[in-house]
């Protein structure tokens, strides 16, 4: 209802003025909407914009009102508030199944996030790009679009080889019941402390890369069995944070297919391209100084080599390629679009996200210092136990750790999305497992109570209406998740989504507070359940577009 009453505002705006921008913004507390073109008319009908708004008025009012909704200028202002017919319609649109989706579209759209280097377990900072990803994938989804998840998977890379070493070399075995990404980190780590003590063993840890380029075999195999076993703790603990791929696609597979040595060859006949010591392309014409190298003095190619191909693959077989990555990529990231331009490629859409850290610093597996995504999980889904225990000390085990880990993923969830990717982020226990205000639980329970309600209150009969300003200030925050979903789409900005459920949230308990609904009678209770009917619909929708469960008992 929502995006459909700012289209018939749109419409009957741009009749009266005969502009094509009607410059339509939120009306905030007055009004639901409003228009600034009454500034933009003021220059061309050489009049005061306050007199052109008034003139308009008559306009308007006569276009909408058998839409039940009203205009009046405030000045330059033209503020449109929404009557009783727009109420019934959300309240009535609201209780369908699947609310807040879009239209089906045509477009194909991929979505690449995690491709975390498979050498130790994913830490805080890599599920980042896991959740914002996962819930814009949903976003996606949800907006009607037809949505692929990929995980590219590096399994050429340095740090690949330098495991593939420490395989050889050291002798480290897996501890009994440890994740084998645990187990990779543990060798990963010891054999940079080999390196670091050792530089000769640079030169082996070159071989096999060299090795693992000219498709050798044994090579093949070794690096592909340490990255195998990596990935099959990434998929645990990805599954543990609801966040799964639809694709996963091997780097290696871009060299063994040809598909990379066609792009640099492409790529060779451009202007910009050098070959000196190492293979690079100049493009400073696109604003980019440094030297974009897709190729290496011993003739190895690097990472970017193999992205390109990846990339130029998912172009020409997807309308929308989309990217999440951190904000040490954004050189990369930028030189992989402007190379895809010269060529006439579809370059991918970024979303770059700042780091998560630490309170004493910044995270490294190469250095051992992270805190490892499993046990953020485990240490959140113990203090959720605790916290349900407390609260319902007498449902049976099963059930509270149930609900327990639940609320543990949603804490972490919603925590780490609820920050708009742009800024960074210091992690502390303290706040994500906050089970009170701003959290996903705060939502979850929102949601429970308004299945609570319903269930206690039994039959009632569909009433639409809204009538008091707390019941009328709830469905103006309901009417608005379509769009919320298309704006999050449509910006890349997940966030949006996190911000509109807590604030419905916020609108549900404070009406469930100064209005009386079990206590109510005749067709102002049914009127009421009614609309907590419609919030616990919504509620539902905007936490499985989080990657939240809508617990209806906590």
């Amino acid at each position: 209802m929502y995006i459909e009453t700012t289209e018939l505002i749109r419409s009957a705006l741009q009749e009266a003025s005969g502009e094509e921008e009607v410059l339509i913004t939120d009306g905030g507390e007055h009004a639901d909407l409003a228009s600034t073109v009454a500034f933009a008319l003021a220059k061309k009908r050489r009049a005061s914009p306050a007199a052109i708004a008034a003139e308009l008025v008559p306009h308007l009012a006569a276009a909408l009102a058998a839409h039940g909704i009203t205009v009046a200028a405030t000045g330059p202002y033209l503020n449109f508030r929404f009557g009783p017919p727009y109420f019934a319609g959300v309240v009535q649109a609201a209780l369908a199944p699947g609310y807040g989706a879009g239209a089906s579209r045509q477009v194909r759209v991929v979505l690449e996030h995690t491709s975390a280097n498979p050498n130790g377990p994913l830490h805080v900072g890599h599920i980042r790009n896991s959740i914002i990803g996962d819930t814009l994938a949903r976003a996606f989804r949800k907006a009607g679009y037809v949505t692929e998840v990929q995980y590219y998977v590096n399994d050429m890379g340095r740090q690949i080889a330098i495991v593939v070493w420490g395989m050889d070399h050291l002798g480290i075995e897996p501890e009994e019941g440890e994740k084998p990404d645990h187990y990779i980190a543990r060798v990963y780590v010891e054999a940079n402390r080999r390196i670091e003590a050792d530089p000769a063993i640079t030169g082996e840890v070159d071989g096999l890369m060299q090795q693992v380029e000219a498709l050798d075999p044994t090579t093949v195999r070794k690096f592909r069995s340490v990255v195998g076993r990596c990935l099959d703790g990434f998929r645990e603990t990805l599954a543990d944070l609801a966040t799964p791929h639809d694709r996963f696609v091997w780097e290696s597979d871009f060299l063994r297919n040809g598909d990379m040595e066609r792009i640099l060859a492409k790529l060779a006949r451009l202007p910009v391209a050098h070959q000196e010591e190492v293979f690079y392309l100049d493009l400073s014409g696109a604003g980019i100084e440094n030297r974009y190298v897709l190729r290496r003095s011993d003739g190895t190619s690097v990472y970017a080599a193999r992205d390109l191909a990846y990339h130029l693959w998912k172009g020409r077989n997807f309308s929308r390629v989309i990217d999440v990555l951190g904000a040490d990529h954004k050189l990369i990231g930028a030189q992989l679009q402007a190379t895809l331009r010269l060529i006439g490629e579809l370059p991918p859409e970024i979303v770059h996200f700042e780091f998560v850290s630490l309170p004493e610093g910044s995270m490294s597996t190469r250095a051992g210092t992270f805190i490892a995504a499993d046990d953020l999980i485990a240490e959140t889904r113990r203090r959720a136990f605790d916290e349900v225990t407390v609260r319902r000390p007498e449902l049976p085990e099963e059930e509270r750790r149930a609900i327990a880990q639940s609320v543990a993923l949603a804490a972490i969830r919603y925590d780490i999305i609820r920050i708009s990717p742009e800024k960074s982020t210091v992690f502390e226990w303290t706040n994500a497992l906050d089970f009170e205000r701003q959290s996903g639980p705060y939502i979850q329970y929102a949601h429970a109570r308004a299945c609570s309600i319903l269930e206690k209150a039994g039959d009632y009969t569909a009433t639409f209406a809204a009538e008091s300003s707390y019941e009328q200030a709830l469905v103006r925050q309901i009417a608005k998740f379509p769009a919320v979903v298309a704006q999050a789409v449509d910006e890349l900005r997940p966030h949006l989504v996190a911000t509109y459920a807590r604030e419905l949230a916020d609108l549900f308990n404070t009406f469930y507070h100064f209005e009386p609904v079990l206590r109510a009678e005749g067709a102002t209770r049914d009127a009421r359940l009614t609309l907590v009917r419609a919030a616990q619909n919504t509620l539902k929708e905007a936490l499985e577009t989080l990657g939240i469960d809508a617990l209806r008992s906590m």
